[in-house]
């Protein structure tokens, strides 16, 4: 039988060179799927409010409906390590508030860790929390919930200026105490040297193959978006194939096909 997946498993991949396997799932049964195919890591990120909730960005995301489907994803698997992404507005205000709420997350999820956005800004709630036995997980690069910030989902780290910024928020996120930082959307290279730098594992999501994980939106990978980011790669198209399924089992019905007796 295989083991929990821990924090010490995620470092001593990184120690071994060993790739982690990271995915998105919002529900029990994406849970069951992800963990019977291997995946080592599931976030339940708050892009469940675009890809399951309608809206057209993270903002709207609350923490009840972290706490929702997070919980979902616990209850749907044994081995792979949980993490929840803190939603907008939940950890920005304090690091008292942070603690609060991801308190509240852990202990009515059963989640293994949370994930926060931000640089050196975030040091402060990184710190106090890891000190308080949380196991944090960073983010930085494009930050979806800075979108209304920059304006856009473009890729982050063009200019030397940011790129230095983003290993120095590396580094320094290290520092803080979290165990793992996701690199969303910057230079492949420039995630080679921050991956060089850490001893923490990084996860990649459109930052080149160098990372020690990388990470998928489960729609993306399965052909379920309606834009799959140029990053991304549907792996099939369960949209086709659902509509097709879909259509023939309303054409049965309207003909007297279905049920057969």
């Amino acid at each position: 039988m295989k083991k929990k997946i821990t924090t010490a498993t995620l470092l001593a991949a990184k120690k071994q060179q060993k790739p982690m396997v990271w995915l998105t799932a919002y529900d029990a049964g994406a849970a069951r799927i992800a963990e019977n195919a291997g995946v080592d890591v599931i976030l339940v990120g708050d892009s469940v409010g675009m890809v399951n909730l309608g809206y057209d960005n993270t903002i709207p995301v609350t923490l009840d409906d972290m706490i929702l489907h997070t919980a979902a994803v616990v209850r749907g698997c044994n081995t792979p390590w949980v993490v929840c992404d803190l939603p907008f507005g939940s950890y920005q205000q304090s690091p008292e508030q942070a603690l609060q709420n991801s308190v509240s997350i852990l202990q009515k999820t059963g989640a293994d860790a949370i994930k926060l956005e931000g640089g050196k800004h975030m040091l402060e709630t990184i710190s106090f929390l890891s000190a308080r036995g949380l196991a944090v997980v960073g983010h930085i690069g494009l930050t979806p919930q800075s979108v209304h910030q920059f304006g856009n989902y473009k890729q982050r780290g063009q200019s030397s200026c940011e790129r230095q910024t983003l290993l120095d928020d590396a580094v320094a996120i290290q520092q803080a105490g979290a165990v793992a930082l996701v690199l969303e959307c910057i230079p492949a290279a420039l995630a080679a040297t921050i991956t060089e730098a850490l001893d923490i594992p990084t996860v990649g999501i459109g930052a080149g193959k160098s990372c020690d994980a990388q990470v998928l939106v489960w729609h993306d990978l399965l052909g379920l978006s309606e834009n799959i980011p140029p990053f991304a790669k549907a792996y099939t198209n369960l949209g086709e194939q659902a509509g097709a399924a879909i259509a023939q089992w309303a054409q049965d019905v309207r003909e007297g096909k279905f049920p057969t007796s």
